[in-house]
Formats: structure tokens, C-alpha cells, sequence
């Protein structure tokens, strides 16, 4: 995906990669998913560097154990300067949760009147556009508590494929998919077709 994004002129590409909810399961899994974080990015770190992609994190990073924080924190740092797309990891993510961090850094900063514009500032992903295309995996049919601010106008793909059958090649037939609707927010398709000629 990663390699593809760049290839196809994807911008900003974000993986739901562990969510706030997901601590609840078993230890075990748990321990095995974070050492295989750390395995991964240790892995991709090269490719990540030869495709010039640089790496965020928006979520809670503090709440991840050391080693697998500290691998994050090493790789956020080593891709800085790169300029090609942004891979986004959402580890201990909850969209929820970002919003009511964003409301609070906003008390912080002393904001008594809140507007679209100004909220997005303070988000997990101020800085970043919000998602064109959310692909779903594995058939589900929720948001999971995945971005739920930023997908407000955002076209949904649901593909029975689970993630790590997930290729190169139904990237594509998603994105073809996407590039047939008519993203209207909020117009109707005469409004959209004039605003377009």
C-alpha cells in the first residue's frame, strides 16, 4: 500500500492500527500485536525512507508500552524531512476521544467560541486533509470509532477481503470504484456540474 499510494498520487494514507478498545483483549494478544509493531516498522523503516514517505501518529503514543513507542517516536523522527506521502498510523486511537482531547486543548488555549475551521486546528490530524476514501475490510459495516469528525463528507468501500489478503490490486479497484461517484457535499449534481464547467 505504501509503495502504491505514492505511485497513484496519494497524498495522505491512514491505517486504523490499534484502537483505544483494542487494549481490552487478551494479554496475549496484546503483547503479540505490539512486538509485531515494533518487528514492522523496524522492517519498513528503509522502504519508508527509499519512497520518501513520512510517518505521523495521531492517537494516544503515550500509552503504548516502551519498546514499541520508542520504535514509533525513532521512526516519526527518521521520516521527518521526507516529502513524498504521509502515512498516518491511528495507534491507541479512538475518535471519540480525540474530540474531547480536542475540546480540551481548546479550554486550554482559551477559546470561549468554537467554529469548523477552529476545531480541525486542534484535532489529532490538524494539518492534514480529511479522507476522500475510507476502505472498510473485512465486510464490516461500522466506523469502529475511526475518525468520526474528519469522515463527515467521505465515500465508504466495503470489501469482504480481510486486511492481510488485502493486495495491491483491490487497492486499485477500490480507488477505480471511488473515481466513479459524483462527490456532491451537500449539492445537487446540476450545483456540483456547475461549479466544475
Amino acid at each position: 500500500m505504501v509503495e502504491l499510494g505514492p505511485e497513484l498520487g496519494v497524498e495522505v494514507m491512514t491505517f486504523y492500527t490499534f484502537s483505544s478498545e483494542n487494549w481490552r483483549r487478551p494479554e496475549f494478544e496484546v503483547s503479540a500485536l505490539m512486538q509485531l509493531l515494533v518487528e514492522s516498522i523496524d522492517r519498513e523503516l528503509e522502504d519508508l525512507m527509499k519512497n520518501k514517505v513520512r510517518l505521523l501518529i495521531i492517537g494516544e503514543l503515550e500509552a503504548l508500552p516502551e519498546e514499541p513507542r520508542r520504535a514509533m517516536e525513532r521512526a516519526v523522527v527518521a521520516t521527518s524531512r521526507n516529502e513524498g506521502m504521509k502515512l498516518v498510523l491511528a495507534l491507541s486511537y479512538s475518535g471519540r476521544r480525540e474530540i474531547a482531547r480536542a475540546f480540551n486543548r481548546m479550554i486550554e488555549a482559551g477559546v470561549t467560541e468554537a467554529s469548523d475551521d477552529l476545531i480541525q486546528q486542534y484535532m489529532d490530524t490538524a494539518g492534514l486533509p480529511d479522507p476522500d476514501l475510507l476502505i472498510r475490510t473485512s465486510g464490516e459495516l461500522r466506523l469502529s470509532n475511526f475518525l468520526l469528525y474528519q469522515l463527515a463528507y467521505t465515500e465508504i468501500i466495503v470489501t469482504e477481503k480481510h486486511w492481510p489478503d488485502f493486495s495491491r490490486e483491490e487497492l486499485l479497484n477500490c480507488i477505480q470504484h471511488y473515481q466513479g461517484r459524483e462527490r456532491r457535499f451537500g449539492l445537487t449534481s446540476e450545483q456540483v456540474a456547475d461549479v466544475n464547467s
